[in-house]
């Protein structure tokens, strides 16, 4: 029955070694309401999720699940009792069909009970799709869709339990605005429905258009829930961070050095990139904007020689260079900062001390090959104070620190291998309005330094925020770059979506 309480938690508590990741949290979700939960990176949201869901067991506290108190004491039984949860990390098996995706372990089968009806689980699937309104082929490989398309393979999967809960982690963090606003309507659907939802989402602007009431959670402890209607924004960040924070800010005016560091001249690959031509200068953001599929990333990875050319020279100070490969650019002076931090950026079964120093492990490494730990773990050290990385010491493993320290860790991989030009793409996705806050101003100290910084963001706020200048770019072209004084939004989005001669 809409209205009436689904779900209620009490006094919890969870402790780590070394770390009380929450102290007397309390929380509550109504049939037929988004409720949505935020909070810094390490302030508790997703081990709260992940009590609720069955991953992990709390040390205290009360859950009551439709009137009755329940201990979560697995997944399985979160999901027995009518809980599911979307992980920001989609849980899918790539090699199998969306069907199957969507029913794992509950596939239905013949008389005989040895094998599947494949029959009855495609239709199975395409009712249910068809129930959410969501365009799928029960029969293609989830490995062959795009991001978009798998988290709707989660949706319907979360919700062929016919559960009461849903938990969406980052639910739009890789979605486009049109992919959000087909999510949207699922979610509208499903409250419709009576189910309840938690929503967690660093793109607070989303919560005025979906949710009903707001819980902020800061440094483990709950501090208070609202009427989205009657709140702001602001408030809502403030309450978050425990300070104000200016998101309107652009950079501060400083004098730029005339000196190119990097000149590209005509860069072309064989899917997108046509005759792509711009310049870095010492000391200088230099955003780079555009819709999904522009081109940004792509243009990073053939700088870095990731992805082959064909066509196109590259200049480091003056001298044409040739860069084949990642470790070319490594060697020229060139971190790249992945969009995918987890995939590509990060050994998360590895300690700070080595994922620090990976990109320079042959100067800790003495002429017997012995590794040299005590100057590692000093360099690790170093970056943990200055890039302020919440953690109980160098040796916690990368698995366990939150999204905004995971990215402080990159960024001091690629500072202990001491990069003149740094290439972040997309560095503040799926981190916190105050993690952001402080990458933000990282950036702006290296540039400061000299460091010489390309910023690639799908976030005009941030970009105009950030970039000295903004490069655009649409359908693999170049179609202006602009001085930040003379931007706005729809300047760029003007640029972002036509050519322009």
């Amino acid at each position: 029955m809409a209205g009436s309480q689904l779900l209620s938690l009490e006094g919890v508590s969870k402790e780590f070694p070394g770390v009380k990741a929450l102290d007397n949290v309390r929380f509550d979700l109504n049939a037929g309401e988004v409720h949505a939960i935020v909070g810094e990176n390490g302030a508790g949201k997703s081990t709260l999720m992940k009590i609720l869901s069955g991953i992990y067991k709390k040390d205290t506290g009360v859950i009551t699940y439709q009137g009755d108190h329940v201990n979560v004491s697995s997944p399985h039984e979160a999901q027995s009792l009518g809980i599911s949860i979307i992980h920001q990390e989609l849980n899918l098996m790539p090699h199998l069909t969306v069907a199957e995706n969507i029913f794992i372990g509950r596939e239905p089968r013949r008389k005989s009970r040895i094998f599947l009806n494949n029959s009855k689980l495609v239709k199975d699937a395409q009712a249910l799709l068809d129930e959410l309104n969501i365009v799928l082929d029960p029969k293609e490989l989830v490995g062959e869709m795009t991001i978009a398309r798998q988290q709707m393979v989660e949706i319907a999967k979360a919700v062929s339990y016919r559960g009461e809960v849903i938990i969406m982690d980052e639910p739009t963090s890789s979605l486009t605005p049109s992919e959000t606003e087909a999510l949207f309507k699922i979610i509208n659907s499903l409250k419709a429905n009576g189910k309840g939802i938690i929503y967690i989402s660093h793109r607070l602007e989303e919560l005025d258009v979906i949710s009903d009431r707001i819980t902020v959670i800061r440094d483990g402890q709950y501090v208070k829930t609202m009427k989205t209607k009657e709140t702001s924004i602001p408030e809502v960040i403030s309450l978050m961070v425990g300070r104000k924070v200016d998101q309107d800010q652009r950079p501060d005016k400083r004098a730029l050095s005339k000196d190119v560091v990097l000149k590209a001249e005509n860069i072309s690959t064989k899917k997108l990139l046509k005759d792509v031509s711009f310049e870095l200068r010492k000391g200088e953001i230099l955003g780079f904007a555009g819709l999904m599929g522009a081109g940004r990333t792509e243009l990073a990875r053939a700088l870095i020689g990731a992805d082959p050319k064909t066509s196109g020279k590259v200049w480091l100070k003056g001298q044409e260079i040739s860069i084949k490969n990642p470790h070319d650019a490594v060697q020229a002076g060139i971190g790249y900062l992945s969009e995918d931090r987890k995939r590509y950026g990060l050994l998360l079964i590895q300690d700070i001390t080595f994922n620090v120093i990976m990109a320079s492990i042959p100067k800790y490494v003495n002429k017997f090959g012995i590794f040299k730990k005590g100057p590692a773990a000093g360099i690790a050290r170093d970056s943990i104070a200055k890039l302020r990385i919440r953690t109980p010491s160098e040796k916690q493993f990368v698995k366990n620190l939150s999204g905004g320290n995971q990215q402080k860790v990159v960024i001091a991989k690629w500072l202990a291998r001491d990069c003149e030009i740094l290439i972040f793409d997309e560095p503040t996705r799926g981190i916190d309005v105050g993690a952001k806050d402080e990458i933000y101003k990282l950036l702006t100290q290296l540039a400061n330094e000299g460091k010489s910084i390309i910023m690639i963001s799908s976030e005009l706020p941030e970009v105009l925020r950030m970039s000295d200048r903004i490069a655009v770019m649409c359908e693999g072209r170049l179609t202006g770059i602009i001085e930040n004084k003379d931007a706005d939004q729809n300047v760029i989005m003007q640029y972002a979506t036509k050519f322009r001669d």
